[in-house]
């Protein structure tokens, strides 16, 4: 059974994070990502956990390698600063996967789940935006889903369903932990971020500048053409490409999809339009990038093929979902890195409930002395946050 599973959970997990993950028009950002499940098969680890930086992997853990290793040549810097740095992380990457399985078992008996596959996830992360202001999010899911959210304008966690409003009672009972969030996603986040921007400004602060192609068809039926505007190659993310009618953004009869990444960290995105071919002087695909000195405007061209051909159409879309393949086994990593976290707070979560079960969610128990950054940075494969 847990194999039949494991697709459709995997096809869960990347829309869940793909979804969340989004922090629209940023300009950088440092997100991980930890998630746990209780039955891995055909080789998946119980534990995984992943940092990024934008969408470059930082450093990972995983419970069959047993070690956090950079991923990055440049996040070797760290460790000649702190030559304790990787093993301490190892550390505390093996005790929060031991954390996580044990909130596997406690969600499992609050949710009256029997035996088999289940997931635990964590994701957090903070953005520096193009035009200076911050932005950050954290939040947690069980079996796919969301299971508790992080308000950081408010000071509060909101949870969704009675089983997970447990703990976010428990949660905001515990002093100073909400506002220890709050000043570790605005302010030691950032830090963090921007120390890693300075160890790998070759990479993460580089210019690439888009290659612009057109593509087109013509519909047998009605004569309509389809216009294809693809951007390929740019870095950093940030783009802005449209296309203008008669010098204005027209936004009729238009398909568009998300940025996406490319294997050599490049980004690609394409739009299409769909337009009397008597008006196609007046089109133009407009684009915008850091890269370029001024925007480019290309001229609609007359389709060289008059016959309608659904595989251009294919083709553009097959090429948007490949690098969602990709993102599918950094999201597993990236889920699982969220349960890592989970763990950390369950960890002073010690009691039992009315089922018996121990409790992730006694954070309430911790003692005066308890600071809710300690048990953050305990937890965190973040090696400049604290």
């Amino acid at each position: 059974m847990a194999l039949r599973s494991a697709p459709f959970l995997l096809l869960m997990l990347v829309a869940v994070a793909l979804r969340e993950s989004c922090f629209g028009a940023s300009s950088h950002s440092l997100k991980y990502f930890y998630t746990g499940n209780s039955e891995p098969s055909q080789g998946l680890p119980h534990f995984v956990s992943v940092g990024y930086v934008d969408d470059q992997i930082l450093d990972q853990y995983n419970s069959h390698t047993r070690k956090v290793q950079p991923r990055v040549s440049w996040m070797e810097e760290v460790g000649k600063e702190d030559p304790q740095y990787w093993d301490s992380q190892t550390q505390i990457a093996r005790g929060n996967e031991e954390w996580f399985r044990e909130d596997l078992e406690t969600l499992r008996n609050r949710y009256n789940k029997s035996e088999g596959l289940h997931t635990w996830q964590w994701m957090y992360g903070c953005e520096l935006r193009r035009d200076g202001s911050k932005g950050g999010f954290m939040q947690y899911g069980y079996e796919g889903r969301t299971f508790i959210t992080f308000d950081k304008e408010i000071l509060t966690w909101v949870a969704p369903d009675p089983q997970a409003q447990i703990t976010q009672r428990k949660w905001d009972a515990i002093p100073g932990w909400n506002h220890g969030w709050k000043t570790y996603l605005e302010e030691e986040c950032i830090e963090s971020l921007e120390k890693y921007l300075s160890y790998g400004n070759e990479t993460l602060l580089r210019r690439e500048t888009p290659k612009v192609t057109l593509s087109s068809r013509t519909e047998v039926e009605d004569g309509i053409e389809t216009h294809i505007c693809r951007v390929h190659g740019f870095y950093p993310r940030e783009i802005d490409a449209s296309w203008t009618r008669d010098g204005e953004v027209w936004l009729h009869d238009t398909l568009h999809e998300p940025v996406a990444p490319n294997a050599d960290g490049t980004y690609h995105y394409w739009i299409s339009i769909q337009i009397d071919p008597k008006e196609r002087d007046r089109y133009r695909c407009h684009v915008e990038h850091d890269s370029l000195q001024e925007p480019l405007d290309l001229e609609l061209k007359e389709p060289t093929d008059s016959k309608s051909n659904p595989w251009l159409i294919i083709g553009y879309v097959a090429a948007a979902l490949v690098p969602v393949g990709v993102i599918a086994g950094i999201l597993l990593v990236f889920l699982k890195r969220r349960q890592d976290v989970y763990r950390v707070a369950p960890n002073d979560d010690k009691g039992s409930n009315s089922s018996g079960q121990e409790d992730p969610d006694k954070a309430e128990t911790h003692s005066a002395s308890f600071s809710p950054m300690q048990e953050a940075t305990r937890s965190f494969s973040c090696p400049l946050a604290a």
